[in-house]
């Protein structure tokens, strides 16, 4: 038996909501990105792995409130807390991986394209396997064209977002760039949701065990947007990565002594060559004389 779907049961509420944390996960981490790019290398691991997280907490909170507004007719939806969570951790993974690669290798060439793709891949595992999480009196169907789609809309999103990292132009720059990342998590989000089809086994039922989204609810909220929180306290409180400015941690780079060694060098030279100039004329005189 077919099922009837309704992806949008609280009407615009839970797409633009959706949208809202897409931005707010892809802002912090593309921002986070950018800062790993003008620190020392002692700090970048962490500035990676912190945008990782933000972007990954960000597409899979997108992801599950966009799921709050599915709805089967006559089957109730629950989900299966494990699955659900491990596709939390596949998303920060594998986003994670990508991030890494242009964070070291540089947001351009084979390194950009390369962690566009996994970093795409990511997203897309994230959002099939929260869907896999889904317990209800039936089985999904997909589309294999529609799928396809969803996985190129999500590379290419990744693929831009990266790059867009990679310019270090700024605050304004960033805003708009995680907008359209946004837009395209978004959009991949609903594209994949597009292909599916929903076969019953019977006209009501409801499964054997798992949570309602109702339950799952809290620690979602109180877990990655907590995560989301924190990762903005930490853009806000550090105005060289909300200005897009270089790092004064670059001079770690340099050794000290030498660096203080140059200003008398370059003092010393002009007072020196006239020196030589004037001793070098000196005994020229007596020989013309």
């Amino acid at each position: 038996m077919q099922g009837t779907v309704d992806g949008f049961s609280y009407g615009l509420v839970t797409p633009l909501v959706a949208y809202l944390m897409a931005c707010l996960g892809g802002a912090l981490g593309l921002r986070c990105t950018t800062r790993s790019m003008l620190v020392s290398n002692s700090w970048r691991p962490g500035w990676l792995a912190l945008g990782s997280a933000a972007i990954g907490s960000g597409i899979w909170t997108m992801h599950f409130v966009a799921m709050m507004g599915f709805t089967v007719k006559n089957a109730p939806i629950h989900y299966d807390k494990p699955t659900t969570f491990a596709s939390l951790g596949v998303a920060i993974v594998m986003v994670g991986v990508g991030i890494f690669i242009v964070g070291y290798k540089g947001a351009s060439g084979t390194a950009l394209f390369t962690g566009g793709t996994i970093t795409g891949l990511g997203v897309a595992s994230m959002h099939y396997l929260g869907m896999a999480g889904m317990r209800f009196n039936g089985k999904l169907e997909y589309n294999t064209l529609t799928v396809a789609a969803s996985v190129v809309i999500a590379m290419c999103a990744a693929t831009a977002a990266l790059w867009a990292a990679g310019q270090v132009r700024g605050f304004l720059w960033s805003v708009g760039a995680s907008l359209v990342m946004g837009l395209a998590v978004s959009g991949m989000h609903y594209t994949g949701m597009a292909a599916v089809s929903v076969h019953l086994h019977g006209a009501t039922g409801a499964p054997s065990s798992g949570d309602s989204p109702a339950e799952l609810l809290a620690p979602m909220m109180v877990g990655p947007l907590a995560f989301l929180l924190i990762a903005g306290v930490v853009v806000m409180f550090d105005p060289l990565m909300v200005m897009g400015k270089p790092d004064w941690t670059r001079v770690e780079n340099k050794p000290g002594i030498p660096a203080h060694g140059d200003l008398p060098h370059a003092t010393r030279r002009p007072s020196i060559r006239p020196r030589r100039g004037v001793s070098h004329r000196s005994p020229r005189t007596p020989q013309n004389r």
